[in-house]
């Protein structure tokens, strides 16, 4: 094959594999070919691997995310491997052997690929596979699943001597078509592609049958009473009430965001007797707890306690469990291991509720919930036929603290600046809402897209990205069990809320006397009572979180200057200004900053303006409707229109940090209207 069809090919079977979670977690293995292509520099053919390189996600692999190395230059490592003392220097003497230029970063596992003698090689992390590798006696139980076509290799860190092992299994047992690697995971070689992915799927298949035909039907033991699964309304109730205090908690050392959890693998295995003693043993599979850490905190309490109940345990087992990693840190880090990353949990389990993961961003932490998931799969399939047995303690800590994952970590980029923030923006489906929404996503945050239109809310959060960053919630702000459903959805969404914008709102221009009480209900109630209302369900929040936030009025300008006709928008406006003040003194010893922003009219893409509110002040100004933002403009100190992108840069300015001292302030955006100076 030439080296675009071999790589093509590669490419392909890896997005098979890689889109059946039966066969490996997200991020979690790698394949390989091996071929050959003409050396840039003597124009003679080379043999050549391509192997998927470090970070990469078989399901999404492309061509970039090859590495691409000589065969003849990684072979001759052997020559000069120092031996597994020196593990580390293998990997760097990878980039020595790279083609042209190279493509990704090789990972750890490329000598498993490169030294296997089979033209393809896929390396996998199956829930069955798992299994067989940490039952006790998984040697045995690879031969009964497999006789002589699997081999058995024993618990090995990955790296080069993990590499020439498998190869050396695969000279003795001509037979064979892969291998159990014993605590971690499986290998499959063929001599065509298709064989290969054949053999994987073979070996993954076969396991699975093995375990159905002889596991036992209740290998957690049996059910605890008070720790079954709540009803699910009761349950996501639960999940929303003590998810910010969980939230805080885990992020004592480093901000994190949250996912929640609560399938039948989780909510059977949470219920069961053997819970706290399988959970405690940790996962084995090195993706596993690289993501989950070593173990996940445990409530010891039914499912029924109260919320009250249950957060004050929370506090106390997180307090035991900082303890207990810093204990297991110190029991095995030598002077040359990197400074401990962080002692808080990835994984909470909370019985008859579910489970909480956390992480840098929502997509680490919904893949630290998946990877939890696997585990429960690998246990209930050991001990199904077996006992349960994962790594060594002593071996976990060698990989979580090993030099190439630092450098891997170092590698990352720098987060962006609202990055692990959850914002909530009100009436952000359209106008200034929308465009803060855009913004604060733009910078990190995940974002509840929030609009009286839930349609609406839907298409901007879809238009901003997937579920891992906005999402779209229905809410009249004006409703009180509205607005507490909205947070209960981001709540369950993110893990809480850091970042609310009050943005909401409506006008209703008309003279004093033409002014009726309905017009001035409707126009208070969405932004006077209904900032009231979402600022209240947000300090709860954040107060539970125990981090700090922020708080942002979309006020205006006439909150300041009394314009004609407009007493129901003005006075409204005004109530909103001193809610910032008034809350900014009440919730700052809670760290959480109220301030404000004060635009002049925003005609272009505001929904208010294309509600009728534009065609009202135009005839008040006595301008024609599409001229109505060049008016505005002409009255400014600047002589500039403003945009809803001059508003969202505001409330990023505000949040984002550099004002981190900042409380109560009104920021007016409305390029120099001298008669709305605040004074």
């Amino acid at each position: 094959m030439t080296d675009n069809t071999t790589a093509a090919a590669l490419v392909a079977r890896s997005n098979r594999l890689g889109a059946d979670p039966r066969n490996t977690n997200y991020a979690g293995g790698n394949t390989s070919a091996k071929g050959s292509d003409t050396d840039p520099v003597t124009g003679d053919r080379v043999e050549l691997l391509w192997v998927k390189g470090s970070g990469g996600d078989l399901g999404t692999l492309t061509p970039a995310g090859l590495a691409v190395l000589r065969l003849d230059r990684l072979r001759a490592l052997v020559d000069v491997y120092p031996g597994v003392d020196r593990e580390d220097e293998m990997v760097a003497a990878f980039d020595y052997c790279l083609h042209g230029k190279g493509g990704a970063a090789p990972s750890i596992d490329t000598a498993m690929h490169g030294l296997v003698d089979a033209p393809h090689v896929d390396h996998l992390h199956p829930d069955s596979g798992i299994a067989l590798a940490t039952a006790a006696d998984g040697e045995e139980l690879t031969r009964r699943c497999f006789g002589d076509r699997v081999a058995w290799v024993g618990w090995r860190r990955p790296g080069f001597q993990l590499g020439l092992d498998i190869a050396a299994i695969k000279a003795a047992n001509p037979r064979a078509i892969g291998c159990v690697l014993g605590g971690h995971g499986i290998t499959a070689w063929g001599d065509t592609s298709e064989e290969c992915e054949a053999h994987s799927s073979e070996i993954i298949r076969t396991a699975e049958e093995f375990l159905a035909r002889h596991g036992s039907p209740e290998p957690f033991g049996a059910v605890v009473p008070g720790r079954e699964p709540l009803p699910e309304a009761e349950r996501r109730a639960r999940a929303a009430a003590i998810f910010p205090a969980v939230r805080g908690l885990a992020s004592t050392d480093h901000p994190q965001v949250g996912h929640f959890t609560d399938t039948d693998v989780v909510l059977d295995f949470l219920s069961r007797e053997k819970l706290a003693a399988l959970a405690g043993l940790g996962t084995s599979c090195p993706d596993h707890f690289l993501r989950t850490k070593v173990k996940p905190l445990v409530v010891d309490l039914p499912g029924t306690a109260g919320v009250e109940e249950v957060v004050a345990r929370l506090a106390e087992l997180h307090a035991a469990y900082r303890e207990d990693y810093r204990a297991y840190y110190e029991r095995h880090a030598t002077p040359d291991s990197p400074a401990m990353r962080g002692a808080d949990p990835a994984i909470v389990l909370v019985p008859g509720v579910g489970m909480f993961s956390f992480g840098r961003t929502k997509q680490t932490a919904r893949v630290a919930g998946e990877f939890y998931v696997n585990a429960i799969n690998v246990m209930r399939g050991a001990e199904s036929v077996s006992t349960y047995r994962p790594i060594p303690e002593s071996e976990k800590f060698r990989i979580e603290y090993w030099a190439l994952e630092e450098a891997k970590l170092a590698r990352m980029p720098e987060p962006k600046p609202l990055a692990t923030r959850v914002a909530l923006v009100t009436g952000a489906g359209s106008g200034i809402g929308k465009a803060i929404a855009e913004r604060l996503a733009a910078e990190g945050a995940c974002v509840v897209v929030s609009d009286l239109d839930g349609q609406r809310a839907a298409a901007v959060a879809e238009g901003i990205g997937d579920a891992d960053v906005a999402i779209g919630v229905a809410a009249d702000v004006s409703d009180e069990a509205a607005v507490e459903r909205a947070f209960a959805e981001a709540v369950l969404a993110f893990g809480g809320v850091d970042l609310v914008v009050n943005n909401a709102g409506l006008s209703i221009s008309k003279p004093l006397l033409e002014t009726t009480v309905r017009d001035w209900d409707l126009q208070h109630d969405v932004m006077a009572r209904g900032s009231f209302l979402v600022s209240r369900a947000a300090a709860k929040v954040m107060v539970e979180q125990g981090v700090g936030g922020d708080i942002v009025y979309i006020s205006s300008k006439n909150g300041v200057f009394a314009g004609p006709n407009n007493v129901a928008y003005g006075a409204t406006k005004a109530d909103q200004a001193h809610q910032v003040r008034l809350l900014a003194a009440e919730l700052g010893p809670h760290g959480i900053r109220v301030n404000g922003v004060n635009p002049d009219g925003v005609v272009r893409g505001s929904g208010i303006f294309a509600g009728g509110w534009g065609a009202q002040r135009a005839a008040v100004y006595g301008v024609k409707e599409e001229d109505l933002g060049a008016y505005y403009a002409k009255r400014t100190l600047l002589g500039r229109e403003v945009l809803p992108e001059h508003v969202a840069a505001a409330v990023f300015a505000l949040t984002a940090g550099d004002l981190s001292q900042t409380t109560g302030l009104h920021v007016p955006v409305d390029s120099g209207v001298a008669a709305a100076f605040l004074r």
